[in-house]
């Protein structure tokens, strides 16, 4: 049974009907993923201090705070779990979903935490052996040894296979002399260096016997007993746009000697004559090893920008419920701001997207679990599997930052003035998410790296086909091209059309076949201008592939989009709740219609949509942003935070 309404937003006051309440705790399971016990124990458990504002800190006391929050996440563990056995509980995804309920509270003790036990001892864990486990993983995991992950340097940023640190092997010492020979290759923005960094996992140019071996990773002392050892030069960055609870700093190193051992040894070693061997005969290959052995923090960054993204929407629809604005012509009072639906199309349609890639990012930390309980048992995951998921991981990384800066710029601008003071936490959350975007990787760097990963899918594709199957790839070519010019299928489709809005817009099979349409037309234009490009001379080949920058980035966001799509359908199907399912089906058709139609350009460009498809699409996105209207609380209620760790003014 179902009940009717008379809702201010519905157009002449039509009745809308209106489902019965879902229980809630099930959406939350749902939404909560493969980890929801562990998220539902973190919202029992957490102590409800870590959770207070932090806004009116000076940069002193924030740092003070954050440092004393952090030995409350000591104590309460979970943090532990990443590591293996019987130092953690071999849980890499439990580790990382912890994380993202941090990002509940205040940003800084969120990227405190991952610095220390996922950066630091994250890379002691993957790249060290077992005399670096044995003595360095209890301590630091107790906190009794405070890190820091020593990788970028000032001038040389995403380019790490470039930077200037060095580690030169002195044999007649069985020492590495760690030196920075210039400003340009200090190590900056480092977190914990400024302050609180006893040690440093630092990455530089290993050379031995003249040769220089590529980036690899060592563990260099700071200080002892509070003082810096000599040689040691550490700066403040100082105050921030946010994240000031964190101490960022800059570290430089003036011919520190460190012992043969000190070196990460899973992926090379310098024996005691200072010969060098590494199981990996490649040192591009050993290069990129060692980096996908860190990959962990990118999932991390994506999942926690999705939780400061969701309280963010929380605080705005909460408010858009009860705030009220401008009488209603023949009524009494005034309107309700969700039943504009301008901000409807604002804020729901970014809570569809949150709870898109929220499944995604489920789909991300599950396939990270699995591939890093290998890499814990001390063996190496499958390549091809594992190349596959640093390129997802990449790929969400960008899609959850910037969605998260976009949406919470929103949700201030949609809170009017009340959204611009600072208790209402909006800016806040603004300041300290702004960051994401850049650290763990600059997003345009990382989406023209999942672009390249899939052409390098695309031509394993022509590796793999016989000749039969090049002449049917060449035919679904040539129609895919007609498809794209002919005129008269555009004028059948818009006589077709008119007047109405087609059903098939809500058929899932066909949003997503328009989103892998796109992805792939745009993938395999791409790689025959490619192909055209690497074939100019080498003297104009840099320009030439260059040009083409625009149309890698357009192939990295049409992949992503595509693949959380997928992966939100994929959650429907797994789900067994018949009313959660109707609800997640709106909400699927939410997001996935906004796609569209916020790339109508390219498919009316290409002839995939017509002019009046493009229309009926807007319409569509409006009349579910209606029908969801009534369902905002309990959408909200299934993001599950609890009300205190919402610490908004604007919530009451």
């Amino acid at each position: 049974m179902t009940t009717t309404e008379l809702r201010p937003e519905t157009p002449l006051d039509e009745p809308v009907e209106v489902p019965p309440p879902l229980d809630t705790e099930v959406l939350r399971r749902v939404l909560d993923g493969r980890f929801a016990d562990l998220r539902e124990q973190f919202r029992r458990e957490a102590p409800a201090d870590l959770f207070t504002p932090t806004d009116d800190l000076s940069t002193r006391d924030h740092r003070d705070l954050t440092r004393q929050r952090l030995r409350q996440l000591a104590e309460l563990g979970g943090h532990e779990l990443g590591y293996a056995r019987p130092w953690g509980g071999d849980s890499p995804g439990g580790q990382v979903a912890q994380f993202e309920m941090l990002g509940f509270g205040d940003a800084s003790l969120m990227i405190k935490s991952g610095v220390q036990w996922g950066l630091f001892g994250g890379a002691v864990q993957a790249l060290g052996t077992e005399r670096h486990h044995s003595t360095l993983l209890e301590p630091l995991l107790r906190l009794e040894l405070v890190g820091c992950f020593g990788m970028t340097e000032t001038g040389h940023g995403s380019d790490v296979s470039s930077i200037g640190t060095t580690a030169t092997y002195d044999p007649a010492t069985q020492e590495f002399v760690v030196h920075t020979p210039d400003v340009s290759c200090r190590k900056d923005y480092i977190g914990g260096a400024a302050e609180d960094a006893d040690v440093a996992v630092v990455f530089a140019q290993l050379v031995t016997g003249g040769t220089s071996q590529g980036v690899h990773a060592f563990v260099v002392p700071l200080r002892e007993d509070g003082v810096d050892l000599p040689g040691i030069w550490r700066g403040d960055d100082g105050r921030k746009m946010g994240l000031n609870g964190l101490d960022n700093g800059r570290l430089g190193f003036d011919r520190v000697r460190i012992p043969r051992t000190a070196l990460l040894n899973r992926y090379a070693d310098v024996a005691e004559d200072g010969s060098y061997s590494s199981p990996i005969a490649s040192a591009n290959s050993r290069f990129f090893t060692m980096l996908g052995a860190l990959v962990k923090g990118r999932v991390s960054v994506s999942g926690g920008a999705l939780s400061q993204t969701k309280v963010g929407l929380e605080i705005a629809l909460r408010y858009a419920l009860q705030r009220t604005q401008f009488k209603r012509p023949g009524g009494d009072g005034e309107v309700v701001l969700l039943d504009y639906l301008a901000h409807q199309r604002r804020l729901l349609i970014p809570l569809a997207t949150t709870y898109a890639l929220s499944f995604a990012q489920d789909d991300l930390l599950s396939e990270m679990d699995e591939l890093l309980r290998v890499q814990l048992a001390g063996n190496e995951p499958d390549a091809t599997r594992q190349r596959a998921f640093e390129s997802h991981a990449a790929g969400l990384k960008v899609a959850s930052t910037w969605h998260a800066t976009r949406t919470l710029q929103t949700c201030r601008e949609a809170c009017g003035g009340n959204g611009f003071l600072a208790d209402s936490r909006l800016p806040q959350l603004k300041a300290d998410t702004d960051v994401f975007t850049t650290f763990e990787g600059d997003n345009t760097v990382l989406l023209q790296l999942v672009a390249k990963g899939q052409l390098t899918a695309y031509a394993q594709q022509f590796s793999d086909l016989d000749t039969l199957g090049m002449a049917r790839f060449a035919t679904r070519d040539f129609v895919s091209t007609y498809a794209g010019r002919s005129p008269a299928r555009s004028l059948v489709a818009d006589v077709v059309e008119a007047g109405r809005i087609p059903e098939e817009l809500h058929d899932r099979a066909w949003q997503l076949r328009m989103l892998a349409d796109r992805e792939r037309h745009v993938v395999e234009s791409l790689a025959k201008r490619m192909r055209k490009a690497r074939s100019r001379p080498e003297a104009e080949r840099f320009e030439a592939v260059d040009e083409l920058q625009d149309h890698l980035l357009l192939a990295g966001r049409a992949h992503v989009e595509r693949v959380v799509a997928e992966a939100f359908a994929a959650a429907i199907a797994r789900c067994d709740d018949p009313a959660v399912v109707e609800l997640l089906s709106d909400v699927f058709d939410l997001h996935a219609l906004s796609v569209l139609e916020a790339e109508k350009g390219w498919y009316l460009q290409h002839r995939r949509m017509t002019t009046l498809r493009a229309k009926a699409v807007t319409t569509a996105v409006n009349a579910v942003c209606r029908k969801l209207r009534p369902r905002t609380g309990e959408l909200l209620d299934g993001f599950g935070t609890p009300r205190a760790w919402l610490a908004s003014s604007l919530v009451p």
